[in-house]
């Protein structure tokens, strides 16, 4: 069996997607506000549909290598049962999808159709 990776500092710029269906939409929105007021991050748009590589709904978080030590461990011990998606931002959408990907919670296949060709 596979071991999950943990997020790991070693980029200077990452992404994480809080994922949620409509049963968690609620709680992923309060996890989202949060967020904002608690780290003063960017809290990208909060997305009801799939989009882009993302299978179901996501709310987008960007940080950087400063926010990691603090951000990483609040939001392991916040999500409840959401899943997130955590990534490095280093340029390279395959790699950074792949390579340096992270998850917090339940693992979910994501669409690397997109960007196979680029």
């Amino acid at each position: 069996m596979n071991e999950t990776k943990r997020p790991v500092n070693i980029h200077k710029a990452y992404h994480a997607h809080v994922y949620f269906e409509d049963a968690t939409k609620v709680c992923a929105r309060r996890l989202c506000d949060e967020i904002s007021e608690q780290f003063n991050l960017k809290v990208g748009r909060f997305h009801e549909k799939p989009i882009g590589p993302h299978p179901v709904g996501s709310c987008q978080i960007l940080f950087g290598k400063k926010d990691f030590q603090s951000f990483i461990p609040w939001l392991e011990e916040n999500r409840e049962d959401l899943t997130i998606f955590v990534h490095g931002s280093t340029g390279n959408d395959l790699k950074d999808h792949t390579d340096y990907a992270y998850w917090l919670g339940q693992e979910v296949e994501i669409n690397l159709s997109l960007f196979e060709n680029a």
